[in-house]
């Protein structure tokens, strides 16, 4: 179980690094949008107000509110407990795994495990709340965001047991936490983007219009960039059952061009709809990535 400012050296999984995500907690996971809750703190709420869904309580730590003290706790037990509500946090975030088939190829899975699972952890440490859904044809429930005592460990259980498998569902998933996710949100989407632009783009517009933020860690393999093939080669489909006999020498320049293609328009559907838009090649540190992703989101909420 993971609480903030417990000891990140207690959790020993291979996709999370408790240095670096303790060095990476420095820089506040901030929002860009303005978001509803009722902590005061970093993040903007364009209004005011109070949850009523008691979640559970906890100790006291200097600079919680001392309105929440639980004095009839305290009579108790003579030690000082906050009470918590489920809905108090002015952040929300909610991490979208790709796990179809394509996601297997190279390092992806593992770096979208360790993307989500040090995301986490930072938004839970700082007192924001943080959950997970995976997108893919054998289907995820959505694992609620909380800030509750225990999340992160629950959430690294789904990272762990998630397997790259069959088609993508990463469309339809953002469309359903578009109606679904009631309250303003970080949607913070790891995938390969192996999809149509198009269909990417109705589904981050729909986010947008719901309110919520929108982040995305592309992956890519150096050798989707630039393959190394050189000779005749049987490429897979890995979301599906096909497969084709290629020559490199008849399909290099069209290849290059299709993926240039294909990057400047996911690129275009970005700034057009706001979205955060990050590309992780695996050759490079995911550190890398994160920290250019946290400063320049501390940027943006200076504005």
């Amino acid at each position: 179980m993971i609480e903030p400012g417990s000891d990140p050296d207690a959790v020993t999984e291979s996709f999370f690094d408790p240095v670096l995500a303790e060095r990476l907690s420095a820089i506040p996971l901030t929002t860009r949008r303005p978001m509803l809750g009722t902590v005061s703190g970093r993040h903007q709420s364009p209004h005011r107000g109070s949850s009523v869904e008691f979640a559970e309580y906890r100790r006291y730590q200097p600079g919680d509110d001392l309105r929440r003290l639980d004095w009839r706790a305290y009579g108790r037990s003579d030690r000082y407990y906050v009470k918590e509500f489920e809905a108090d946090t002015n952040l929300r975030l909610v991490l979208v795994l790709d796990g179809s088939g394509s996601m297997g190829f190279g390092d992806k899975l593992q770096a979208a495990r360790q993307i989500a699972a040090t995301l986490a952890y930072i938004a839970i440490r700082q007192g924001d709340a943080a959950g997970l859904i995976c997108a893919s044809d054998a289907g995820s429930e959505l694992l609620p965001p909380r800030r509750i005592a225990g999340q992160v460990s629950v959430l690294f259980e789904r990272l762990r047991n998630l397997q790259a498998d069959g088609v993508t569902t990463l469309e339809e998933t953002l469309h359903q936490l578009a109606e679904t996710i009631r309250e303003r949100a970080l949607i913070v989407v790891i995938s390969d983007l192996l999809l149509e632009p198009p269909t990417l783009r109705s589904a981050v517009e729909h986010l947008a219009f719901r309110k919520h933020d929108v982040a995305v860690f592309h992956l890519m393999d150096p050798v989707e960039l630039q393959p190394d093939w050189d000779r005749p080669i049987r490429l897979d489909d890995m979301e599906g059952d096909e497969s084709i006999l290629v020559d490199p020498d008849e399909i290099a320049a069209g290849y290059a061009d299709a993926v240039q293609d294909f990057l400047e328009e996911v690129e275009r559907i970005s700034r057009e709809t706001a979205v955060d838009y990050h590309r992780v090649m695996l050759d490079r540190p995911i550190e890398e990535s994160l920290m250019g992703f946290l400063a320049g989101r501390g940027r943006d909420s200076a504005v």
